[in-house]
């Protein structure tokens, strides 16, 4: 199949051939880098997805033309759709469209979750049930090809007519209609004018249902869904590798980890969680030891080392079932009306309400708060003498220096992200009964006000996981100290967490290998600039994600019955 492109820019430091949109399946790893800047796009030629969208545009000029009563066409929106709009005004209904949802509010969104929003519009318009030009569409890939972004706030949508407000601001950008605009445009901001005429094109006067089609859906919902679940993905891997550093470092047993303990509970996620940690932990072929249980110096562990993939279990299986959600939400139409142009049909329906998406992100956001809160326990063992086996108190790295206190202050600092990301596990979507728009929209989703949430939940979570692997690698060293007299975590941990342990030793710029733990005098470095950048490389997909690379691709043989 070839395929056409509106001025496409490969970024000239990526070599990752450009993603074809033709109405059909997106992964979210593709809308990841669309949305990062690191992968282009092109529109197919396909000649049956083109003729799809000619017959749905032929369809909605016939029926203006024939004065048929068609909602958003030849009426007004929302409850005024008893309005009926003449022939000769409804174009003019599309720009007063744009120009009336001109109300965002509140701060800048992430320029990735704006470009992912386009992506998965110009998608979804692919499809030919919204009865647009592929213009329209060709607009979206030209603004994401050369990374001019509209600028979008942050409060403005319901998830009820999808996100009217949000996607309104893209729409005034790519035609040029209704109020000003402003634009992100290599690295400055400018009029929404001025980006157009940079990007040598002009104004688009809208036709009949084309500003309708750019803003009815979930598009914008689901786009922030998707960035953050591959974030999400990203700290699951990162907490296991984590938690395998610190059951090495509290000795704990691997028994709890046989395959035979899931057999007898088998539940998918618990079952991935018990096989991902044996990997972990180098025992792949089984776990559990055939020493006399009363030669152990304790019978067995606590809880949080005991149960976790009973714990971990639901949370693996909650982070799938919503990625799975969120796949079909962001790859599905979600306009109205829907324009089934092979039987002459225009359907009048709901396929814009933010449900799914708005519940799918409440349930990400528990699932985050639960998985700090387990890393939370881990650490409050790992620094105190009453239960971390014999390991310094706070993880003190020189014991000899009587000023040095160790990891007390990361510790504090951990304990102040950690209960917000449980307070932000609280469900936003049950608890406001709207009656927005006269009534029109009087249930609604939350989808907007879920994802939003949901990324303010990601990105401190990335924070924690800085203060998680720093405990994770300083309390591995110290374990490696007391059993063997050096301080080389490596040689306690199984290949595959080696490459996290010494992507923080790089990061944290200490030498791997050497006679000290990764802190060992508590003015030897700053941990806050330490941190900063852990949660910086964490964001951008760096060394430490890259090390968990392999765990968060077996998600995939997760599977399980929703």
């Amino acid at each position: 199949m070839s395929n056409r492109s509106l001025n496409a820019v490969l970024p000239a430091s990526s070599r990752v051939p450009a993603l074809c949109l033709s109405g059909q399946q997106l992964t979210i790893g593709e809308v990841h880098a669309v949305a990062s800047g690191s992968r282009s796009v092109t529109i197919t030629d396909d000649r049956k997805v083109l003729d799809r969208l000619e017959a749905a545009q032929a369809l909605v000029r016939k029926a203006v033309d024939s004065g048929r009563r068609v909602y958003g066409l030849t009426t007004g929106f929302g409850s005024m759709a008893d309005v009926e709009v003449p022939a000769d005004q409804a174009e003019a209904s599309q720009a007063n469209l744009l120009a009336f949802l001109a109300c965002g509010a509140g701060r800048p969104l992430d320029s990735r979750h704006v470009r992912a929003a386009m992506l998965l519009r110009a998608n979804m318009l692919l499809r030919g049930a919204s009865g647009v030009r592929l213009e329209v569409v060709e607009r979206l890939v030209a603004f994401l090809n050369h990374n001019a972004t509209p600028v979008v706030r942050e409060l403005g949508s319901i998830g009820a007519s999808g996100d009217l407000v949000p996607l309104g601001a893209i729409a005034r950008a790519i035609t040029g209609q209704a109020s000003p605009c402003r634009v992100s445009f290599g690295g400055r901001e400018v009029d929404g004018g001025e980006a157009l005429k940079e990007l040598g094109l002009k104004p688009l006067e809208l036709l009949p249902k084309e500003a309708l089609a750019i803003v009815n859906g979930t598009s914008f919902s689901a786009a922030i869904g998707a960035d953050c679940l591959h974030a999400a993905r990203n700290y699951l891997g990162l907490a296991f590798a984590s938690h395998a550093m610190m059951t090495r470092a509290l000795l704990g047993y691997e028994e709890p980890y046989a395959a035979f303990v899931h057999e007898c509970k088998p539940h998918p996620g618990q079952a991935w969680s018990a096989s991902m940690m044996r990997r972990l932990l180098g025992v792949e072929n089984g776990a559990g030891s055939a020493d006399d249980a009363e030669a152990r110096p304790h019978l067995q562990d606590r809880y949080s080392l005991r149960c976790l993939p009973q714990y971990m279990g639901p949370l693996v299986e909650g982070i799938r079932r919503v990625e799975r959600v969120i796949e079909t939400e962001m790859n599905s139409v979600t306009d109205n009306p829907l324009i089934d142009s092979a039987n002459d049909r225009f359907l009048q329906s709901g396929n814009f309400l933010g449900q799914y998406v708005g519940i799918a992100m409440d349930d990400l956001r528990r699932c985050l708060g639960l998985m700090a809160k387990h890393l939370d326990v881990q650490i409050s063992q790992l620094v105190s003498p009453e239960f971390n086996r014999g390991l310094p108190a706070s993880l003190v790295g020189n014991g000899d220096s009587a000023v040095n206190m160790g990891l007390k202050g990361l510790q504090i600092t951990g304990n102040s992200i950690m209960p917000t990301l449980t307070y932000f596990g609280n469900p936003l979507v049950e608890h406001y009964p709207t009656h927005a728009e006269q009534f029109n929209q009087n249930v609604n989703g939350l989808s907007w006000g879920a994802a939003n949430l949901t990324a303010q939940s990601v990105d401190l979570y990335s924070h924690y996981a800085s203060v998680a692997l720093i405990f994770a690698v300083q309390s591995v060293d110290l374990r490696a100290r007391a059993l063997e007299g050096h301080c080389d975590g490596r040689t306690l941990l199984g290949p595959m967490v080696v490459p996290l342990y010494e992507s923080v030793y790089e990061i944290a710029g200490c030498r791997v290998g050497g006679k000290s733990p990764l802190i060992f005098n508590d003015s030897d470095q700053s941990l806050e600039l330490v941190l900063a950048d852990l949660a910086s490389a964490i964001q951008g997909h760096g060394a430490p994600v890259e090390a968990v690379s392999l765990i968060t691709e077996s998600l995939g043989e997760l599977e399980f019955a929703v």
